[in-house]
């Protein structure tokens, strides 16, 4: 980065701009309306929809613009010529470190960032070519790296002499709409590691309000041209525009910055540029980099109540929230969002129950301030469908669960146990709800007809009472079906609209049955003749009860014969059949359930990757993090037991940690808070050292006999974790 003592130099920049901006307001209207302060970004009703109301679920289309969009191109103005290349560069970039004569290397970076030309003529492939395609920048992406790289290795005076040169190119007076050679321009300098510096960020926040401010055309092209930059390159400026959003939230040394009310603006293009690379990433499969990426945990810690009311409020209009950019938010904080407005839901509804007993003269029972399920362990999944369907309306109230017959407190140990044994009785196969797929490991949805859906309802409902509760689930359904779940994010007025329906894909397929898609795979890539030689129609067989059943999968399809032609269509019609239409009726029972418990509009924030790691929580183990935040109970984490365990554990395999997580909390998962949420306890044992190790799943605890040596614990230990499928063996 730039030295500490060129940081009072750099400031003068910012004087400098505020200068010039005063000036050009005291001229008054000379009809430039591209000043370097354009209208504020907060009131831009001119600004394009990055991100359209996410409430109404519109999602820009990047490969589609309306054809008012497509004017024809601004005439490009001719390039000053610029012979030097990568090579010459590097050249004298050697013989100035040998020489320590920095001049030819100063006038090479003061020349090529002096304006947008000349940046142009320096990157530009061609000079000739207008490349004004999506398909293809035009820029020498090795010689941007190049020249980048070696920035930050020359003196201050050539450092500071780019930074004027930016200076220049952002106070040009524009006199018409960009052209390519300007998105190029921006395109570049995006990727300046010097922004990562916050003596910059003033010049750093006017590139970004200048390209924020473009309009939809224009960052068309860009978001098409950003997914073209290495990965590498990507998450460093998406890094960077993190880094900036954080440190204006949240200033190290404030009296850096401008006062937050001159610069209300900086929040809202940083965000609004990195919704282009959101974009950008969300085009290519598989993304650039994870959406997990594109988080920003400093977020966690504003009030982000503050921000969803704000959202709830005005929805898209000129008042800038995040939850406008949800993919800026990261799950922990989409959690505590959903969280609280679980429980203002949850107090709403409950004292509203209150006033309503109270204005009939009753008197106020506590019980009636909870969903109370009581259920019969013989009976669990007939009682459980009437408690919930009979108590509807108190679906949204706090879950407490009593087993009939026997005597005990619900301090949550219950309720969990309630959803394990349900969940567990519910995906059996003998139960016939769902299928289990041995090569992809999850369930889906049989398409067997009957008269009635409630039970899916009822699956559905438990998974809106775990997210509600904030219960891990021990439940393997494909990404594809959070997909639909989502699909719409809210339930729609008109009950005819059909719910659960979305675009699936053959990649979906192979989440759940890859043989079978694997299998549509080589149709589509076959180079014989498809219809001699498969002989297939546009009719398929499902086995119903031992009944083979056929359907069309268009209009008389049993006529229509495959073809090389055609292929494609079948695939994608069969995939549709399989993952949509077959199963219409029980996934929408299922859609219904849950949203009948999670109806919020704090949904639409979330991915469908999230709402599984909600549901299912995340695959990712971190033991040493479960060891920092376990409780001990006859022991102290000094104990040698406790060392034996934690040296065993910490050696295991992925396999293993992951057997043991299941056996001691009913689910090989990691809640969203992480390893601190499961409180997770070692109890001391006293029974015989000949003993296994015992969980109680409902309390996520362990209880562990006190092994004399590390050999008898790890041997004791896996067969405790490896043969513990269900309750028998406790």
């Amino acid at each position: 980065g730039l030295e500490e003592g060129a940081k009072n130099q750099f400031s003068t920049f910012s004087n400098f701009i505020t200068t010039i901006n005063q000036k050009k307001e005291g001229i008054g209207n000379r009809n430039s309306p591209t000043q370097l302060v354009i209208p504020n970004i907060k009131n831009g009703r001119d600004l394009p929809p990055l991100c359209l109301d996410v409430r109404q679920k519109q999602r820009m289309s990047i490969d589609t613009l309306p054809q008012e969009l497509k004017a024809p191109f601004p005439p490009e103005p001719s390039l000053p010529i610029r012979t030097k290349t990568l090579k010459d560069f590097q050249d004298d970039m050697e013989k100035s470190k040998a020489s320590g004569d920095w001049k030819a290397i100063h006038n090479f970076y003061s020349t090529t960032f002096d304006s947008f030309l000349e940046i142009n003529a320096a990157f530009k492939k061609d000079t000739n070519s207008p490349f004004n395609t999506i398909e293809d920048s035009g820029i020498d992406a090795n010689f941007v790296n190049v020249v980048y790289d070696a920035l930050l290795n020359t003196p201050q005076d050539v450092q500071k002499s780019v930074l004027k040169g930016i200076i220049n190119g952002l106070l040009q007076e524009w006199t018409g709409p960009r052209t390519k050679d300007d998105l190029r321009a921006y395109c570049i300098l995006l990727q300046n590691p010097q922004f990562s510096n916050t003596s910059t960020y003033v010049i750093y926040a006017h590139l970004l309000r200048q390209i924020a401010a473009l309009t939809e055309a224009d960052h068309h092209f860009l978001v098409h041209w950003s997914k073209k930059i290495s990965q590498k390159r990507f998450k460093q400026v998406v890094d960077r525009l993190l880094q900036f959003i954080s440190l204006r939230l949240f200033p190290a040394k404030p009296e850096e910055f401008p006062p937050m009310v001159k610069c209300t603006w900086w929040i809202p293009s940083a965000t609004k540029v990195l919704a282009l690379f959101n974009s950008a990433n969300s085009l290519i499969s598989p993304p650039i980099i994870s959406y997990t990426d594109f988080y920003n945990s400093t977020l966690d810690h504003i009030d982000l109540m503050e921000e969803y009311h704000n959202w709830q409020c005005y929805g898209n209009s000129h008042r800038f929230s995040f939850c406008q950019y949800p993919f800026i938010i990261s799950i922990a904080a989409k959690k505590a969002i959903i969280q609280r407005d679980s429980e203002q839901q949850m107090i709403s509804i409950a004292r509203q129950s209150l006033v309503d007993k109270v204005s009939r003269r009753q008197k106020p029972d506590m019980n009636m301030l909870f969903l109370n399920v009581k259920v019969r362990r013989t009976h669990l999944v007939s009682d459980s469908l009437d408690e919930l369907a009979r108590k509807k309306a108190d679906l949204k109230k706090k879950l407490k669960v009593t087993f009939v017959g026997e005597a005990g407190l619900d301090m949550g140990g219950l309720t969990k146990e309630w959803f394990l044994l349900l969940i567990r009785q519910i995906f059996h196969p003998d139960y016939g709800m769902f299928t289990y797929h041995k090569d992809s490991q999850c369930h889906w949805f049989s398409s067997f007809k009957c008269d009635n859906y409630s039970e899916f309802r009822l699956v559905g409902a438990l998974m809106g009472l775990a997210v509600y509760n904030s219960i891990t689930l021990d439940i393997r359904f494909p990404p594809c079906c959070y997909k639909k779940l989502l699909s719409p994010p809210i339930v729609p007025c008109d009950h005819n609209t059909l719910v659960g329906i979305c675009g699936v894909t053959l990649d979906d397929l192979f989440q759940i049955m890859p043989e079978l898609a694997h299998g549509l795979n080589e149709l589509l890539s076959y180079e014989g003749n498809v219809e001699e030689d498969f002989y297939s129609t546009f009719q398929v067989f499902q086995e119903e009860f031992g009944v083979i059943r056929s359907y069309n999968l268009k209009p008389n399809g049993d006529k229509i014969p495959v073809t090389n032609r055609n292929r494609k269509e079948y695939v994608q019609l069969y995939v549709d059949f399989l993952l949509n239409r077959s199963i219409y009726k029980q996934f929408a029972a299922f859609y219904y359930g849950f949203h009948s418990v999670c109806a919020s509009y704090a949904l639409l924030l979330l991915r469908p990757e999230e709402v599984e790691i909600l549901v299912c929580g995340s695959p990712e183990l971190d033991m040493s993090a479960l060891q920092k935040s376990t409780q001990y109970e006859g022991y102290q984490k000094t104990d040698l037991t406790i060392r034996y365990f934690w040296d065993v554990v910490l050696g295991f395999s992925l396999d293993l940690q992951k057997k043991l997580l299941h056996f001691a909390t009913g689910s090989d998962r990691v809640p969203v808070g992480g390893m601190a949420d499961l409180n997770f306890k070692i109890s001391k044992s006293e029974t015989s050292t000949n003993w296994l190790p015992v969980a109680h799943t409902c309390f996520n605890q362990l209880c562990l006999p006190p092994y004399k040596n590390k050999k008898e614990l790890k041997q004791k230990l896996i067969i405790g974790i490896s043969n513990a499928e269900g309750f028998g063996l406790e």
